[in-house]
């Protein structure tokens, strides 16, 4: 057995905590907020309650396989996980309108024909296909693999045969333009996966095809209750597992002596003595041996977007049949992509320069009555800076509640008469996100994929000061709720003596 203390109360965080406590080690978790789940929270008041994290789950998977690990009641025994039917509904600015059935690939191809024109289907079919090639090719080295040799993982292995695909690396709006028709609608759903994961489908390299391929082949799911509740078991699984939780203590430092991790110093000046530590979230001051590849990651200094989203507490009643996911696409892309991601910006964007995803379960746990509906409205933004810059000033007066303004002006195209049902709002910003975890402007982090000459790739779990472990978004392999299991059972494999794997 051995002490081992894991900063942070996230997903990753007690996703490891509950795997070492299983193994029989002595494990404490210390959080400098009052709560656990991380980005996976919620928003409870007047009887509605909503997601302030994802609101959907991919490969559901990587936690079954977390909750088989670690006792005896199976996932599906502690939440409720149902399939969304679509998966998503796409809002273009042409009036097109096309539900996407969930894992199903032939009810894809035929709702893309259907909306977009004969031979859309199939067009999208054979991009997500060379995507399969991408996810057989590098699944466990780019998710249930510690990063061994990065070099491999820095070329895209998108497979381009057609039209001089092959003369350069393309990127997924290259794809989008070279392999869809033409057909800006089609290309605007592709691009879509990159924008909602943070990353610039303009830069992104064509491997990110495989972000669609994952949710048409294993399905988008949700958890009933809300995602929080899936934080909310995987806390009593590792409370289950004996591990301790010290809520509101702030590390400032991880104590080393003579290259071994000795403990944590927290910010009030007190030491915790450790063997083992694996830090989840940002550390302010890392002993100088693991800064070279670990720093600008586990800061933030990478400077990725984050995410303004409004919940919306609505009087009348969810329509029967409405989508649990519906993505209204910018009419003016090009200007979307620069204001997220360009380097000059003034102020916020016109209404037509904005996606924005849309999320309205049908969970009787959410709303105080079936006269009523609870409404998450969220878009990919710049970060949070005060200087300008890569970012965005979130803190100047009236910005982000005109913004929201904007948001829900957009949403009414998938929501009619949503602002005249409106009872309140709370409006979510890259600087409450800032706030709420100390991440540096409120970025969230994207998933690792190959190619962009590998700056795509989260720093090793594994770092050169012994017994010093990262894990979580800012780590490998990367940014989403999957990948934050996935590094989490890297980890514990790790500290178990073993070469580290997800399996």
């Amino acid at each position: 057995m051995g002490r081992i203390a894991v900063v942070g109360a996230g997903m990753a965080a007690m996703a490891v905590a509950a795997r070492l406590g299983a193994a029989g080690h002595e494990v404490v978790v210390y959080e400098r907020g009052e709560t656990y789940g991380g980005a996976v929270g919620a928003l409870r008041r007047e009887g509605f309650a909503f997601d302030t994290g994802p609101g959907v789950l991919v490969l559901p998977a990587v936690y079954r396989d977390l909750f088989v690990k670690t006792g005896r009641e199976p996932l599906e025994e502690c939440v409720e996980l149902v399939q969304t039917d679509p998966a998503a509904r796409h809002v273009f600015a042409d009036g097109t309108d096309v539900a996407l059935p969930n894992a199903s690939r032939s009810g894809v191809i035929e709702a893309l024909d259907a909306a977009f024109g004969a031979g859309s289907g199939e067009r999208w079919s054979d991009v997500l296909v060379r995507a399969r090639e991408v996810w057989e090719g590098v699944r466990r080295p780019l998710l249930e693999e510690p990063v061994a040799d990065p070099g491999p993982l820095a070329k895209d292995p998108y497979p381009g045969r057609r039209r001089g695909l092959l003369r350069r690396s393309p990127s997924l709006a290259d794809v989008a333009a070279r392999e869809l028709g033409g057909d800006g609608r089609a290309a605007a759903l592709l691009e879509w996966y990159a924008l909602g994961y943070g990353l610039d489908p303009r830069t992104a390299p064509a491997a990110a095809a495989v972000l669609p391929y994952l949710e048409q082949s294993f399905g988008v799911w949700y958890v009933r209750g809300g995602l929080r509740a899936l934080a909310d078991a995987l806390y009593a699984r590792c409370r289950a597992r004996r591990v301790e939780f010290r809520f509101g203590r702030e590390v400032a430092g991880v104590e080393v002596r003579g290259g071994v991790v000795c403990g944590l110093r927290f910010a009030d000046g007190e030491v915790a003595d450790a063997d083992v530590v694996a830090a989840s979230v940002p550390v302010p001051y890392l002993p100088q041996e693991s800064l070279p590849q670990a720093a600008a990651p586990l800061t933030g200094a990478r400077g990725e977007p984050g995410r303004c989203t409004v919940h919306v507490a609505l009087r009348g009643s969810r329509p029967a049949g409405t989508a649990h996911r519906t993505v209204v696409h910018a009419a003016d892309r090009g200007a979307a992509l620069e204001w997220v991601f360009g380097r000059r910006r003034a102020g916020a964007p016109p209404v037509d320069a904005l996606t924005v995803a849309v999320l309205r379960p049908d969970d009787p746990a959410l709303r105080p009555d079936d006269g009523h509906e609870a409404v998450t409205v969220t878009a990919t933004v710049p970060r949070h800076s005060s200087g300008g810059g890569a970012g965005v000033d979130w803190s100047e007066g009236g910005f982000a509640d005109a913004f929201a303004d904007r948001l829900l002006q957009v949403a009414e195209r998938a929501v009619p008469g949503l602002r005249e049902r409106e009872l309140w709002r709370e409006v979510r910003t890259p600087l409450d996100v800032e706030r709420a975890t100390g991440t540096a402007g409120g970025s969230v982090p994207v998933p690792s994929l190959p190619g962009a000459g590998g700056t795509l790739l989260r720093p090793p779990n594994r770092t050169p000061v012994k017994g010093l472990y990262f894990l979580g978004g800012w780590a490998h392999p990367g940014g989403g709720l999957p990948h934050a299991g996935m590094s989490a059972a890297i980890v514990a494999d790790l500290v178990a003596g073993g070469p580290g794997g997800s399996r």
